[in-house]
């Protein structure tokens, strides 16, 4: 199954598949195909400097990836999901207009660690004159064929099967067998949403 990842300006388009969840009820079991969004840890905040420097007083712009959103429609062979995301930055120095480009990634990842695709678009945030914080909005859609979310039928059946209080394994929560947790992890997809960073800005994020 090939995907593909297309960026605008202001907004994300991604195809990928689907992430696995589970109800809260221990008795019964059931996967949803919709696909989770999140924005990885490091990735979600950026910080711009005045010149060659790396110290808070140095510090021109700093802007945050934040209320990711996804709203699913699960039907269909194909499963699409809408994804909205906001990126508010906040400047020390507010004396005229000012607009701010950020490059933003979209990317999806296969069981929790294998990256399939990713491809970097760019966001603008706008300051009138005067202003200190600025606010944009951003919106991806991701779509995936049913069938690259299906587990086997047997894994499918351990996984929904209903169990009823009194029985040995009610409480036993499926994906301690792990079988069925890898099966889970072969077909779950993420869609991941952050900064595009350099190596020294990854690590300065991951340092705080």
């Amino acid at each position: 199954m090939g995907y593909r990842v297309r960026v605008a300006v202001i907004g994300l388009v991604v195809f990928c598949g689907a992430l696995s969840g589970c109800e809260q009820n221990p008795l019964l079991v059931r996967r949803s195909a919709c696909p989770a969004v999140a924005v990885p840890n490091f990735a979600g905040d950026t910080t711009l400097f005045r010149g060659d420097g790396t110290a808070a007083s140095d510090i021109d712009l700093v802007a945050v990836v934040t209320n990711v959103r996804g709203v699913c429609a699960d039907a269909g062979e194909r499963l699409a999901t809408n994804i909205t995301f906001d990126v508010i930055a906040r400047r020390v120095a507010t004396a005229g207009a000012r607009t701010v480009t950020l490059p933003i990634f979209a990317s999806v990842v296969q069981g929790g660690n294998l990256l399939v695709s990713k491809q970097v678009g760019q966001v603008a945030v706008v300051f009138a004159d005067g202003q200190a914080r600025a606010q944009t909005t951003a919106h991806a859609h991701a779509e995936v064929d049913r069938a690259a979310t299906q587990m086997s039928a047997a894994m499918t059946k351990k996984v929904d099967r209903k169990r009823k209080p009194g029985d040995l394994d009610a409480a036993t929560d499926p994906l301690a067998d792990p079988e069925v947790k890898a099966a889970i992890r072969a077909a779950t997809f993420e869609v991941l949403i952050g900064f595009q960073l350099s190596d020294d800005a990854l690590a300065y994020n991951a340092a705080k």
